[in-house]
């Protein structure tokens, strides 16, 4: 597959987005379980993409985008998808903050050691997400420069398009595609070396 190329998300997303996008529309009109529903959508990919630049701060991070989500929700404009990227846009804004606030870098808190208990015969597809889950992963992640990093967690983990995660990063789409190509294709030979068998590592490069 080209790195130009840019397929669908997976069928879960897609699903998720119409979903998110009729909760959002709830929400907006004072619906609070709808807000619950799009939190739980959108939280944990979220959270994920914050430890990686915030470390072990992302759950006061995350809450204070929360906040922010909540006051201006009145403001967005858009479906599922687009929801996603005006919220992760937010998150990373105040993310940057925080850093700027603190003066320090990026940390990751878990060892690579901690690979090794992942399954070696899942989907490829189900082992790098499994793998996205953990502490361990997103500390082979930060070993990447940080627009692949950013690029792969934003596609994979918080399940944007190219255009979405371009938006939020202040990039051109292809340059997203890009970063996201090399940084599976380098997260792919981390895995490797810590020890996890994936059924077609080499597959990782072609995801998303």
């Amino acid at each position: 597959m080209s790195v130009q190329d840019d397929p669908s998300p997976p069928l879960a997303h897609r699903m998720a987005d119409r979903e998110l996008s009729a909760a959002v529309v709830a929400a907006q009109r004072g619906d609070e379980d709808a807000f619950r529903l799009a939190y739980r959508a959108v939280q944990p990919g979220l959270l994920r993409y914050l430890r990686l630049l915030v470390g072990s701060d992302a759950e006061d991070v995350a809450a204070e985008s929360w906040l922010q989500i909540a006051r201006d929700l009145a403001s967005f404009s858009g479906d599922g998808d687009g929801f996603r990227g005006w919220a992760t846009t937010i998150a990373r804004r105040r993310a940057l903050d925080h850093l700027r606030r603190v003066r320090r870098r990026p940390v990751v808190e878990a060892g690579v050691e901690e690979l090794s208990v992942l399954p070696g015969d899942a989907d490829t597809a189900d082992a790098a997400m499994t793998s996205f889950a953990t502490d361990a992963a997103l500390a082979l992640l930060a070993r990447l420069p940080r627009e692949q990093a950013e690029a792969v967690l934003l596609r994979v983990v918080v399940g944007l398009d190219a255009k979405t995660a371009g938006r939020v990063l202040g990039k051109r789409p292809g340059a997203v595609r890009t970063a996201s190509h090399r940084g599976l294709r380098k997260l792919a030979e981390h895995l490797e070396q810590a020890g996890v068998t994936l059924s077609d590592s080499a597959a990782l490069t072609d995801m998303r």
